[in-house]
C-alpha cells in the first residue's frame, strides 16, 4: 500500500528542515507501510543517485530497520563496516557514497510510523547536536501525523446519523455539537488542503441545515463562535484555535453584529437558528 501522498509531503519538509539546520549534505526517510513489517525510503533531498528510492527497510534491518525495531536513534560513524548493524543494505549505501549515517524513528501512539535519515560522505563521528536536530525533526512529522490522524477520526465519528436517529435536546446531539467545535479548531491547522476542505464540509454536514436569511459569517468568526457554543471562554477558545485573546474578542463582536445578537447566548442562538451551528 503506497504512503498517503500528503504524509509523504510532511517527511519531504522535514527533509529539507533537517538539512538547512544541520548542513548535512544528505536526507532520506519514508513511512511504515501499513500491514508491513518494512519502511519505504520514498522521499530523497541532496542525494546524487536513484539508489536508494524505493528501497524498502524490513525491521531490524540495517541501520533504519534497527531504528523501527528499537524505536530510538541509532548512528554509525561508517555505514560499510559498522558492527553494529546488518549490511542487508550495503550496495545502494556504497552507490550513493554514504559514510555517516543517523537515522531517527517517528512515533505516534508507541508505533513507528516512519525513519527519518541524515548522511555524511565521510566516517566521522556525527555529534549530539546534530542527533537532536534529526530527532527534532522527527517530532514535527510525528505532530503532524498526530493531527492527520485526529482529523479521520472526527471524520469518521461525524458521519451524519439518518435525520430521525439525532434531534436537537438528545444526548446524542451533544455530541454532535462536540465534533464540529473540534472539527473548526482543527481545520486551520491542516496543511494539506484537500483535508482541510473535508474537514469543513463534514462541519456543514453537521450544522443544522443550510444558512438562512442571507446571514453569512467569515470562517474565523464560525470557528470562535463554535467554540463559545461549546462553553468555552475567550482564553480557552484562542488556546484551541491558536489566537490571540484579543483576536478572539474582535472575531466574536464581529459574529455578533452579523447575527444582530447582544450577547455571546444571543449569537449562538442566531447561528443555530440560521443553520450556521448545530
Amino acid at each position: 500500500m503506497a504512503a498517503d501522498t500528503a504524509e509523504a509531503a510532511e517527511v519531504r519538509r522535514a527533509l529539507v528542515r533537517l538539512r538547512r539546520a544541520t548542513g548535512l549534505p544528505v536526507a532520506f526517510g519514508g513511512l511504515v507501510e501499513p500491514g508491513h513489517r518494512h519502511m519505504r525510503i520514498s522521499e530523497l533531498s541532496g542525494t546524487a543517485t536513484q539508489a536508494l528510492r524505493a528501497l524498502a527497510v524490513t525491521a531490524g534491518n540495517g541501520l533504519g530497520g534497527k531504528t523501527v525495531a528499537l524505536a530510538r536513534p541509532c548512528a554509525v560513524t561508517d555505514y560499510s563496516v559498522s558492527r553494529q548493524i546488518s549490511h542487508e543494505y550495503d550496495i545502494p549505501v556504497a552507490a550513493e557514497g554514504l559514510r555517516s549515517v543517523v537515522a531517527v524513528p517517528v512515533v505516534v501512539r508507541r508505533r513507528v510510523r516512519g525513519v527519518l535519515y541524515g548522511a555524511l560522505r565521510t566516517a566521522q563521528p556525527l555529534g549530539d547536536r546534530l542527533i537532536g536536530a534529526a530527532v527534532e525533526a522527527a517530532r514535527d512529522v510525528e505532530q503532524a501525523l498526530v493531527v492527520r490522524d485526529h482529523a479521520r477520526e472526527l471524520l469518521a465519528a461525524a458521519r451524519p446519523e439518518p435525520a430521525h436517529a439525532v434531534r436537537p435536546g438528545d444526548g446524542a446531539w451533544e455530541q454532535v455539537r462536540e465534533a464540529h467545535t473540534a472539527l473548526r479548531a482543527l481545520a486551520p491547522r491542516i496543511a494539506d488542503p484537500a483535508l482541510r476542505g473535508a474537514l469543513l464540509d463534514a462541519c456543514g454536514l453537521l450544522a443544522a441545515g443550510r444558512p438562512v436569511d442571507g446571514v453569512e459569517l467569515a470562517p474565523r468568526e464560525l470557528d470562535v463562535l463554535a467554540c463559545v457554543a461549546s462553553g468555552a471562554s475567550n482564553a480557552v477558545a484562542a488556546e484551541r484555535l491558536g489566537l490571540r485573546p484579543e483576536t478572539v474578542k474582535g472575531y466574536l463582536r464581529s459574529a455578533m453584529r452579523r447575527l444582530g445578537a447582544h450577547s455571546r447566548g444571543e449569537a449562538v442562538v442566531a447561528a443555530r437558528r440560521a443553520g450556521l451551528l448545530p
